[in-house]
């Protein structure tokens, strides 16, 4: 049986608009969606249906997962990418900034598995996918909203892997480190520093924070949509996955002290430049 995919924050250019298209070229029926369709753009394979899907509104998640039933009468895997990033210092941060940061990279998973699980425990099959960060697990500075959004997100990863394992459904739980997508640029066209900041003189850090990922180690898109798909696709799909650019690096940090890991970090992104 073919089998049905749904994926979050599709819009192009990013991870999830090559997750589309890899799935897609797999032979699966693959339905791409996005807050504004618009950014979605056009993909080299027909067999993807794009839809409007904003994923801090439960009317518009219930309105997907019912067309999704009614067309497909299943889901096989949802893959739960839409997300954000909240560049600069955490004390500079507005408060509903940080709110809407988490409804969307945290709380949205979070709506999409509870609209989803129902059916894929009737069928006792499915696979969730959920994409955190390998900042999630090691932070930085300048980032910080953004690295504690994806922590919460690997901790519920782990107790759905413990909690629908009853119904025969999977969760794996994807860390990429650096890996080509518009979410910087994206990050900087919004970014402004407040101008009370007390980190002024940090500004060249941070936006060298916020570029970080997408420099000469960052691994092509398409290349991390492939070995994610195949894993997915696979009899026994991982529970957790590192990938991309700098892992190697963070898989080993995740393995020394954390004082002295944190101190890493600070020096790396704090030095004068």
């Amino acid at each position: 049986m073919t089998p049905v995919v749904l994926v979050t924050g599709c819009s192009t250019g990013g991870i999830g608009h090559a997750l589309c298209e890899e799935f897609a070229k797999s032979g699966c029926i693959v339905y791409a969606t996005s807050r504004n369709p618009a950014t979605i753009g056009k993909f080299e394979n027909k067999n993807i249906t794009a839809l409007a899907l904003d994923v801090t509104k439960d009317d518009d998640i219930h309105a997907v997962v019912h067309h999704l039933l009614e067309a497909e009468k299943r889901i096989d895997v949802l893959v739960n990418n839409a997300g954000g990033i909240c560049p600069g210092p955490l004390l500079d941060q507005d408060i509903d900034k940080v709110k809407q940061t988490f409804d969307t990279n945290t709380f949205g998973v979070l709506r999409m598995v509870k609209a989803v699980l129902p059916e894929m425990a009737k069928r006792r099959n499915g696979l969730i996918i959920n994409i955190g960060s390998v900042v999630g697990e090691v932070p930085t500075p300048w980032n910080g909203i953004y690295s504690a959004s994806k922590a919460a997100l690997y901790s519920l990863s782990e107790v759905l892997n413990m909690e629908c394992r009853p119904f025969g459904v999977s969760v794996m739980h994807v860390a990429p480190g650096s890996v080509k997508s518009n979410i910087a640029d994206n990050a900087v066209a919004q970014y402004q520093l407040p101008s009370d900041s007390l980190y002024k003189t940090f500004l060249p850090n941070i936006m060298h924070r916020i570029y970080v990922s997408q420099g000469p180690r960052a691994m092509p898109t398409h290349d991390f949509a492939r070995v994610i798909v195949s894993k997915a696709l696979s009899k026994n799909p991982p529970a957790y996955t590192m990938i991309g650019g700098y892992a190697a690096l963070f898989t080993f940090l995740k393995w020394l002290p954390r004082a002295l890991v944190l101190l890493i970090m600070w020096r790396t992104y704090s030095r004068k430049l």
